[in-house]
């Protein structure tokens, strides 16, 4: 008597399971990402290789798509793609790469610091050429100016 348990159905046509590999659309759809992306992190390196199918096509392992996850959370933290392929190549050469990780943030953090105070600054300016902007009679603006609100020094 077969075990109750199992089910044995035939199969006809084609059925893919995601254990034996996906497509590129099948690992773009599984992933959110676009298929022309997954092939650029691909060629960068970002991405292992994947298998080939005898027609040629792409067989992604889905053991993939947390590499993809990384490469893409990483990105959101601000890490270029060049940074991204160094903690991979961190992680594949010296294991857990936790305090390269930790230095690139550190980095990320003070350069965002800069930019801020940066902007900062911009928009004082902006907000002092806009109170100009209530003072200045626009008959004024000489012929050889553009706009005399904001200043050219010349």
């Amino acid at each position: 008597m077969p075990d109750p348990l199992t089910l044995k159905v035939p199969v006809q046509g084609k059925v893919k399971g995601y254990d034996d590999g996906m497509r590129i659309g099948e690992f773009a759809e599984h992933s959110g990402v676009p298929a022309k992306t997954i092939r650029f992190y691909e060629s960068s390196g970002l991405l292992p290789a994947p298998n080939r199918t005898p027609g040629g096509y792409r067989d992604y392992d889905p053991a993939a798509l947390p590499r993809l996850a990384f490469v893409r959370a990483a990105q959101a933290c601000g890490l270029s793609l060049a940074e991204v392929r160094q903690v991979i190549d961190v992680r594949e050469q010296t294991g857990p790469p936790c305090a390269h990780v930790a230095a690139l943030l550190d980095r990320h953090a003070a350069e965002l610091t800069a930019r801020i105070a940066e902007l900062k600054g911009l928009l004082a300016e902006v907000h002092r050429l806009r109170a100009r902007a209530t003072q200045l009679d626009p008959a004024a603006c000489g012929a050889a100016e553009v706009c005399h609100i904001i200043p050219t020094g010349h």
